[in-house]
């Protein structure tokens, strides 16, 4: 997924940060989930049985991208998923401010 359709993605999942996660997101952040664990695996598998070499440390350099793009969307997930609708908490702003510390 290229990293404009991931902005996209994302601006799209925050520009609704008011309201609870659809089925939708839980979906693709399980799937995000699963993500992060396989390329974790790589980096662990790869560390261990790959030659040293210019292209095993530019792969894995490539995947330590891709699991910091990862983690950093489940984080803002996480964080969206805490905050209650307006009418359970009675203040959203704050909910959202202090989701947002969260994330930075």
């Amino acid at each position: 997924m290229t990293s404009e359709i991931m902005r996209r993605i994302i601006d799209a999942i925050e520009s609704d940060a008011g309201s609870r996660p659809s089925a939708v997101e839980f979906e693709v952040t399980y799937q995000v989930r699963v993500g992060i664990d396989r390329i974790k695996f790589a980096i662990r598998h790869s560390e261990q049985f790959a030659k040293p070499c210019d292209a095993m440390r530019e792969a894995g350099m490539q995947l330590l991208d891709a699991l910091q793009r990862l983690e950093a969307l489940d984080r803002r997930f996480q964080a969206r998923s805490r905050i209650a609708p307006p009418h359970q908490n009675g203040n959203l702003r704050e909910a959202r401010a202090e989701a947002h510390k969260e994330c930075q």
